[in-house]
C-alpha cells in the first residue's frame, strides 16, 4: 500500500484470497467507448479508455492463477427512465448540449445509459465469465441501491480490490459505501480514471488520507507480483485460503 502514515513509505494488507473479491466498476462502453455517455458529454476518452489493459491483465491473473473472484458492476437505467432520478437527467442534457440519458445521439450505438443497448455493455476486453455476479445499479454507489452487499456476503466476501470509471465518482461512491459496510478495500490507481486527471489525483489522495480514510491504494503490478509470490509459496495440497503477503505490521485481520 502507498503512503500510510506512521507505518513508512508503505505498508503490507494482509488478505485471505478466499475472502478476496476484484470489483470493476462500471467499465462499460457509455463511459469508456467511442458513442458513450462520456463521448457525448465531450470529456478526453483517452484517460476512461486506459484502464482497460492494466484492469484485464488483474483479472486474467485472478481468474487463471487464485481463487479470487471477480464482481462487475453496470450503471444504466430501465428503458422508461422510471429509475432515473429529474436532476439526474436535467444535468446530463444540460452537460450533453441536449443530449443525455435515454437518449440516442447522432452516430451513437444506442440510448445513452439504457440497460439493454450496446453501449450500457461492459467492454469486450473485460466481458464478464459465466458465473461472475454483475450487478445492475441506477446509481453511481451500488451495495446500497442494489443486492451487491447481499452477494458479496453470501460469497464470504470480506476484502475488496476495486478499479473501474470514474474514481471521483462511482468508484469512489462504492468505495465509501463497502468502507461504511465492513470490507476493507484496496484502490488499485492504474485500474481507475475520471474524466478529469486533476479529479483523479484528488480522489486518490482523498483516500489515503488519515492512514487510508475508507481503504488503500496500490497498482495492479504490485498487486500481481504479490499474490504471485503467496501461490507459488502456497503447496498445492494446502487449504484454499491463501494470504498473498506476510507483512511484519499486519494493519487487517
Amino acid at each position: 500500500m502507498e503512503d500510510c502514515p506512521r507505518l513508512g513509505e508503505t505498508a503490507f494488507l494482509e488478505m485471505d484470497s478466499a475472502r478476496t473479491a476484484l470489483v470493476s466498476v462500471d467499465m462499460q462502453r457509455d463511459f469508456c467507448g467511442p458513442g458513450g455517455y462520456v463521448d457525448v458529454m465531450g470529456y478526453d476518452l483517452s484517460l476512461t479508455f486506459a484502464p482497460i489493459a492494466p484492469m484485464a491483465s488483474v483479472m486474467a491473473h485472478l481468474r487463471n492463477s487464485t481463487d479470487m473472484k471477480v464482481v462487475h458492476t453496470r450503471e444504466g437505467h430501465v428503458p422508461d427512465l422510471s429509475d432515473a432520478p429529474y436532476n439526474k437527467l436535467l444535468r446530463s442534457k444540460i452537460v450533453g448540449k441536449g443530449w443525455g440519458i435515454g437518449d440516442t445521439p447522432p452516430d451513437g450505438l444506442g440510448r445513452l445509459l439504457v440497460r439493454g443497448e450496446a453501449n450500457w455493455e461492459i467492454v469486450d476486453a473485460l466481458r464478464p465469465r459465466k458465473g461472475e455476479p454483475v450487478i445492475d445499479k441506477p446509481t453511481k454507489g451500488a451495495l446500497t441501491s442494489t443486492a451487491m452487499d447481499l452477494v458479496l456476503r453470501n460469497l464470504g466476501v470480506t476484502h475488496l480490490v476495486i478499479g473501474g470509471v470514474t474514481t471521483d465518482v462511482c468508484v469512489h461512491s462504492v468505495m465509501r459505501e463497502a468502507n461504511d459496510l465492513g470490507y476493507w478495500c484496496v484502490l488499485l490507481k492504474d485500474c481507475t480514471a475520471a474524466t478529469d486527471r486533476g479529479n483523479y489525483l484528488a480522489a486518490i489522495k482523498q483516500i489515503k488520507m488519515s492512514g487510508g480514510i475508507f481503504g488503500w491504494v496500490s497498482d495492479s503490478k504490485q498487486f500481481i507480483a504479490a499474490t504471485k509470490r503467496a501461490f507459488r509459496q502456497t503447496p498445492r495440497s494446502a487449504p484454499r485460503r491463501r494470504s498473498i503477503a506476510r507483512p511484519s505490521r499486519p494493519i487487517s485481520p
